[in-house]
């Protein structure tokens, strides 16, 4: 099953309601934002494909040179991607080309603004950026606060104490649950470790 952009120009406007709740010229402007009478594959829509669908052609025997018709299939990994801009993670399903020109972009955040709307040719990708622009928009509106040095290794020091007594009251509810050896307080201690150099990390590249 697939879809063009007609089907999906009747889909938004069965959301909206009817044409009469639009401006005039919108929906054309809509027309040209779809991507134009290109077909892609049903689960395309549930995931950031860029571009990668299924392929058509023929597998050609070596000895005979007899064709059998086959198909290729893009290589789809569901992955949690890190997005600044919401502060958290996004499950999606994407392509190994798509993770490419993620990377490639600097990250979900840039990659879904810097691609236009006529070449996300996915439901979820037109979703995902509609969401990030108007997040983006009302970053952009928000007034920015500087402490001074003082203050903000104070706050540090707050939220350094605040994720030490997290990780206190985790670790008494796990030994209540689970009971203590150890060997458990152990292992307890280095994943703790490995999520607190996870988390400076991230406050590092912030």
């Amino acid at each position: 099953m697939a879809f063009r952009s007609k089907e999906m120009v009747k889909k938004i406007m069965k959301k909206i309601g009817d044409e009469k709740n639009l401006d005039p010229g919108v929906k054309e402007s809509l027309k040209k934002c779809l991507p134009d009478n290109k077909v892609v594959m049903s689960r395309a829509h549930r995931g950031i494909y860029a571009g990668r669908h299924i392929q058509f052609g023929n597998q050609v025997s070596e000895k005979g040179g007899n064709k059998t018709r086959r198909n290729w299939k893009p290589n789809v990994q569901e992955k949690r991607l890190f997005s600044y801009i919401l502060d958290r993670h996004i499950r999606v399903k994407v392509t190994t080309h798509a993770l490419r020109c993620i990377d490639k972009a600097g990250g979900i955040d840039e990659y879904l603004l810097k691609t236009p709307y006529k070449k996300m040719d996915t439901e979820m990708g037109l979703l995902w950026k509609s969401k990030i622009e108007k997040m983006y928009q009302e970053l952009g509106n928000m007034e920015v606060v500087f402490f001074p040095q003082e203050e903000e290794n104070k706050l540090a020091e707050e939220f350094k104490e605040m994720r030490i007594e997290q990780r206190v009251a985790r670790r008494d509810a796990r030994r209540k649950a689970y009971g203590w050896t150890p060997k458990a307080e152990e292992i307890e201690g280095a994943s703790e470790d490995a999520e607190a150099s996870h988390h400076e990390e991230l406050v590092a590249n912030s």
